[in-house]
């Protein structure tokens, strides 16, 4: 799985003009899933974004937690974080997981979430979103289970 992770000020997610998911302080993840992904790894990913600590202490050094701040997170399935740029212009995705693998393990993703006491917005799988958000720092971070797990 990957995920590219945003420390926010504000982000939301509109589908046709409707608002589908809207948080203030917090993270907004993009979450793509490969064909060899598990429930194991969401687990560990989900685990990973919650403990992460990135927002500022009284120190002004990023050593707070999510939870530490009151943060939320607003979840977005992402299956592009699997383009392969390597030949031509058109990127493909072959890389991605088909819909029905990837639906489940995207969700089995927010439910941990949700289970680790962090209040969890969402998307709609599939659809045509518009994110919009406030990166805060800016702090963007990539995470790739195949890295943090050592799986290669």
């Amino acid at each position: 799985m990957r995920a590219v992770l945003q420390r926010v000020s504000r982000a939301k997610v509109t589908i046709d003009g409707a608002v589908s998911g809207e948080i203030g302080k917090g993270f907004l993840i993009l979450l793509g899933v490969a064909p060899e992904d598990t429930a194991e790894e969401a687990l560990y990913l989900a685990r990973k974004c919650v403990g992460l600590r990135v927002f500022t202490d009284e120190n002004d050094k990023m050593n707070l937690s999510l939870a530490d701040v009151g943060g939320k997170i607003l979840a977005v399935s992402q299956f592009t974080l699997y383009a392969d740029c390597r030949k031509g212009k058109r990127p493909n995705f072959i890389g991605a997981a088909k819909g029905g693998q990837a639906q489940e393990l995207y969700d089995y993703f927010v439910s941990c979430c949700r289970g680790l006491g962090i209040e969890t917005q969402t998307g709609e799988f599939g659809a045509d979103m518009q994110v919009e958000l406030l990166n805060d720092g800016p702090v963007t971070i990539l995470m790739d289970t195949d890295e943090l797990m050592r799986k290669k």
